[in-house]
């Protein structure tokens, strides 16, 4: 998990951000991007990528990585955003604040999947948040923020169940939404919520 990193510290690029997004899926929300330096003597074998965790394994790791990293940062495109210019885009506008938002200048960027015209040197990783340890706890940041979110919203819209969906298409979220109509949160560009409109 540290072989990208450990690459570029032997060539003494000592800040290494690691970025990765939550939520292209989702019928509801925004997308959010998180970008984390860590430190380079720093190494912990639970920060794997967040979908392979538990929602207490991730609490945890998200506050262990929030109080050992150099620097944290998250970038949040919402919904509107999102159907003007696309979920592609948007999640290249959430990573590209993210790493705008670090209180650090990094060295080097570290992408799961995507690649940003940055004037900063970056490496695109397909799977990245499986094989680089800063991507994935970019992911664990991402991710359990972007939950918090929809649990906020659970609370405004508790017939949507966002608790337990996360705004994903789950059988119960699209029965709420033939049942309760579409709330301004949800995607309009997105299947079936444009079929509503």
């Amino acid at each position: 998990m540290k072989e990208y990193e450990n690459e570029l510290y032997n060539k003494k690029i000592k800040l290494v951000a690691g970025v990765d997004e939550v939520g292209r899926g989702p019928l509801v929300g925004p997308v959010v991007a998180a970008a984390v330096i860590l430190p380079q003597d720093f190494f912990d074998e639970r920060i794997n990528d967040s979908k392979k965790l538990t929602e207490k394994k991730r609490e945890e790791l998200f506050n262990l990585i929030k109080e050992k990293a150099i620097s944290i940062a998250i970038g949040i495109v919402d919904e509107k955003v999102i159907d003007k210019i696309n979920i592609y885009q948007a999640t290249k506008v959430a990573m590209k604040e993210a790493i705008n938002n670090l209180s650090v200048k990094p060295e080097h960027i570290l992408i799961d999947a995507m690649k940003l015209d940055i004037n900063l040197p970056s490496t695109s990783i397909i799977k990245g948040d499986a094989k680089s340890q800063s991507i994935a706890a970019a992911s664990i940041i991402a991710k359990v923020t972007r939950d918090k979110i929809m649990y906020d919203l659970d609370k405004i819209y508790p017939e949507y169940d966002f608790k337990n969906n996360k705004g994903y298409g789950t059988k119960k979220h699209i029965i709420a939404i033939s049942k309760h109509g579409i709330i301004k949160e949800h995607r309009k560009t997105y299947k079936p919520i444009s079929n509503y409109i």
